[in-house]
């Protein structure tokens, strides 16, 4: 069954499977390799990375904050050695997951995206973990997959969050256009999208429909695609149309 952007529960479900997948492919690893799809960052950085962003929204949860809490106030509780990073990583997760089940999902706080509530949280943190899950296992040579309702999900949150994104993500503001379109077309699943480049910004559907270019793989790696984890390159997409909008689109909507 499909995700949804009001299915908190089922969010947290996802999630707490999600951070024992990360744990799971940490632990015991190299945290000193590289991570080619985070430049700069070997895979240590990356666990302390989703941890910290782990932590701070559990604080921020946990308050209801009105306002954005500053990630680098927060008492991370780094184990000084880096072998112990799968342990923190999941103790973190896990208290996450704890508070998020607590929380009432309509209670309004602070977002950086489309929808100001608790439930923002639980949907923002199963994409976020999932995505650097994937960037662990690339870094650690292996194939990772998503589940395809996680994929579809993971998409129509970031397009219904990209508008929002523009304060930190500033190129997004050039997703516009004179009604070009892209088309994500799904080959393991029901899944089609439709975006549209508009003069003040652009649009989407789910819906099939004729489009300057049409994107076609599983879900799960066009997922990977539009977060910009696979190259459009790859031998597992099937593009048809229009390469420049397709272009466009992965350049300006990066995050």
């Amino acid at each position: 069954m499909p995700l949804d952007a009001s299915d908190h529960d089922r969010h947290c479900r996802v999630l707490a499977v999600e951070v024992g997948r990360y744990v799971e492919a940490v632990t015991g690893a190299d945290l000193s390799r590289p991570v080619p799809t985070c430049p700069d960052w070997d895979v240590a950085e990356l666990v302390r990375h989703i941890g910290a962003v782990h932590r701070w929204a559990d604080r921020m949860v946990r308050e209801r904050a009105t306002e954005r809490l500053a990630r680098d106030q927060l008492e991370l509780q780094l184990p000084p050695d880096v072998s112990a990073l799968p342990g923190w990583l999941g103790a973190g997760g896990e208290a996450l997951v704890a508070t998020l089940r607590a929380a009432d999902p309509d209670a309004s706080m602070w977002v950086w995206g489309a929808d100001p509530h608790v439930r923002f949280w639980s949907r923002r943190m199963v994409h976020e973990t999932t995505v650097h899950r994937v960037d662990a296992e690339l870094a650690l040579g292996r194939d990772p997959d998503v589940d395809a309702d996680v994929a579809a999900d993971g998409i129509d949150e970031l397009l219904e969050n990209l508008p929002a994104a523009a304060n930190f993500a500033p190129k997004v503001a050039a997703l516009r256009g004179d009604g070009e379109s892209m088309q994500l077309e799904g080959t393991d699943a029901d899944f089609h999208r439709l975006v549209r480049l508009e003069p003040n910004g652009f649009t989407w559907t789910r819906e099939r429909a004729d489009a300057s270019v049409t994107v076609r793989a599983r879900v799960a790696d066009l997922l990977m695609l539009v977060y910009r984890r696979l190259p459009v390159t790859d031998a597992r997409f099937n593009r048809v149309g229009d390469h420049e909008v397709l272009a466009r689109w992965l350049d300006n909507s990066a995050l």
